[in-house]
């Protein structure tokens, strides 16, 4: 009975890991993203503000030094 058990759950996790390969590689193609390299350009004319002066960020600059 337990060896009729591991063998169901070896050929499931086989079988759900080939699925699992199967819907990535399915997403991957389906993107829209060739030629790219993989970055999305978007439209949005919003300035991206990666970083602000505040005191926090000098404090933390200073320390890091």
């Amino acid at each position: 009975m337990n060896e009729s058990r591991r063998g169901f759950v070896a050929k499931a996790a086989l079988v759900g890991a080939v699925a699992a390969v199967g819907v990535v590689g399915a997403q991957a193609s389906s993107s829209g993203t060739k030629g790219s390299n993989g970055v999305v350009v978007g439209k949005s004319n919003k300035k991206e503000i990666t970083y602000k002066k505040t005191q926090a960020w000098e404090d933390y600059y200073k320390s890091a030094l």
